[in-house]
């Protein structure tokens, strides 16, 4: 069973690179700067900030479907960020540092199972997961956080 990982989309945050703070504030986001290394995973890119990017913190809606799993939470992107990470088969290293929750969904997006594991560890869970052919994704958060961390697919 092979799997893909897959950052957001750049495009779905351009909007917000640039603003002066008081306008990114309307719209419930915040800049920050990383000042310390593997502590602001980027999003988008699905790497770890080095100190001084700059990041934006927002709200993002990772589950919008009309199932009572609608969900957002906060996350960070790397401001200027143009590139969507892809990780084929493989946990991105942002995620193999942090304690994961994996949620995997059906098709009517509706959890039918749920794992939480070190991300270094995360790899044969996934595998595992994706072999119910009940499981159409799985989403990954940071478990402490709660923050949506990326989307994992089947590949291939």
């Amino acid at each position: 069973m092979t799997y893909i990982v897959r950052g957001l989309p750049a495009a779905s945050f351009t909007h917000l690179f640039g603003l002066p703070d008081d306008e990114l504030a309307q719209h419930r986001t915040k800049r920050v700067v990383a000042d310390a290394p593997n502590s602001y995973p980027d999003r988008i890119g699905l790497r770890d900030a080095e100190p001084g990017e700059v990041l934006l913190l927002l709200n993002y809606t990772h589950q919008s479907t009309t199932s009572p799993y609608h969900a957002s939470h906060a996350i960070y992107v790397r401001e200027g960020a143009s590139e969507t990470g892809e990780a084929f088969d493989k946990v991105p290293e942002v995620m193999t540092r942090r304690l994961l929750s994996l949620r995997g969904f059906d098709q009517n997006d509706m959890i039918v199972s749920a794992k939480v594991v070190p991300g270094a560890e995360a790899d044969p869970v996934i595998r595992e997961m994706l072999r119910d052919p009940d499981i159409r994704y799985i989403h990954a958060h940071n478990a402490a956080e709660g923050c949506y961390h990326g989307l994992i697919e089947r590949s291939g």
